[in-house]
């Protein structure tokens, strides 16, 4: 029975006890936007609750999906904001990029892949200054290295495929510096766009006919929440892949060279708990990942009947037997 029925049948009368008709306060509740799709990043919700629970704040997590859809973002950043969340953590440039359009306001927790001052998303890294706050992993020197790693499991390659999501705003700078090393090393690229499952299957056929000696697979959340999809097609096409996440390797993809997403998830919780306890994002500087860890699948490679050479494998933080 609701308390509103209860003390009408009494007659309205004030003799309740207050304390003991208290209900427990409610759980703050998080926004959480993305533009891939659920599937293949869901559990990371779930990791970002437990992760805030562990720092010591229960919350309820609110998720909105764009789904690929890169227009949708501001609608659902919208929806969050009359949602009145607590604090919203925005997974990806583009959803950090439309919540800070939305609102001025509500703490903002980021995870992105540019620049987020060029991007105006904080004042400084070390005093954003603002409403927003969180991770960044812009850095040059992690998509040239990731080639150099893709040419030197591949070094006979002619030709190396890296795909790539048009639709991502940090696509072109990740290009532009890929080109520029390409054109260092003396190494042919052979660009493939995707942005779904049909197009990631079409540069897959494109990759076999031009006849690509290895792929590059570059950093997005569309790619990650199809790298099932993207591995089962590596590994029937015999292509040696690199990729950005260890989650990728740890489900059968052959090398990753990058930041462990779980663990940015991780600190982004941490960052969320301490705004829900009274911090000011304008006062939490900017991370930025000082590990990069490389990860090796013998199992995958054994499945290609790749030999890796001895010098990548002395380089690697894990190797998975």
């Amino acid at each position: 029975m609701r308390r509103r029925s209860f003390l009408a049948l009494l007659g309205g009368a004030s003799v309740w006890p207050v304390v003991a008709g208290a209900q427990p306060a409610a759980a703050p509740v998080v926004g959480f936007l993305h533009f891939a799709p659920a599937a293949g990043l869901a559990h990371i919700v779930e990791a970002l609750r437990q992760s805030v629970k562990d720092a010591g704040v229960d919350i309820m997590i609110e998720p909105r999906w764009a789904e690929d859809h890169f227009d949708r973002l501001p609608a659902l950043a919208a929806e969050l904001v009359e949602r009145r969340v607590a604090v919203i953590v925005a997974g990806g440039h583009s959803a950090a990029l439309a919540t800070k359009a939305t609102t001025r306001t509500t703490p903002i927790v980021f995870l992105t892949g540019g620049d987020p001052v060029a991007d105006g998303l904080v004042s400084s890294l070390s005093h954003p200054g603002g409403n927003a706050t969180g991770l960044s992993v812009f850095t040059s020197t992690i998509t040239a290295k990731r080639l150099e790693l893709t040419r030197e499991l591949a070094p006979h390659a002619a030709l190396i495929a890296v795909l790539v999501n048009p639709k991502n705003p940090t696509t072109g700078p990740e290009l532009r510096t890929l080109q520029a090393a390409a054109r260092a090393m003396g190494q042919e690229l052979l660009i493939l766009e995707a942005d779904g499952p049909q197009g990631i299957d079409e540069a897959f056929a494109t990759l076999v006919q031009r006849r690509a000696g290895a792929l590059l697979v570059g950093a997005d959340g569309t790619f990650s929440s199809r790298r099932d999809r993207l591995i089962a097609l590596a590994t029937r096409h015999s292509v040696p892949a690199v990729y950005h996440s260890r989650e990728f390797a740890a489900s059968g993809g052959l090398i990753s060279y990058g930041t462990d997403i779980s663990d940015a998830y991780r600190q982004a919780a941490g960052y969320v708990a301490r705004i829900l306890q009274g911090a000011s994002p304008a006062d939490l500087p900017v991370l930025q990942p000082t590990k990069f860890d490389l990860v090796i699948n013998m199992r995958t490679a054994k499945a290609l009947g790749l030999a890796i050479p001895r010098g990548l494998l002395a380089r690697a933080n894990q190797v998975i037997e």
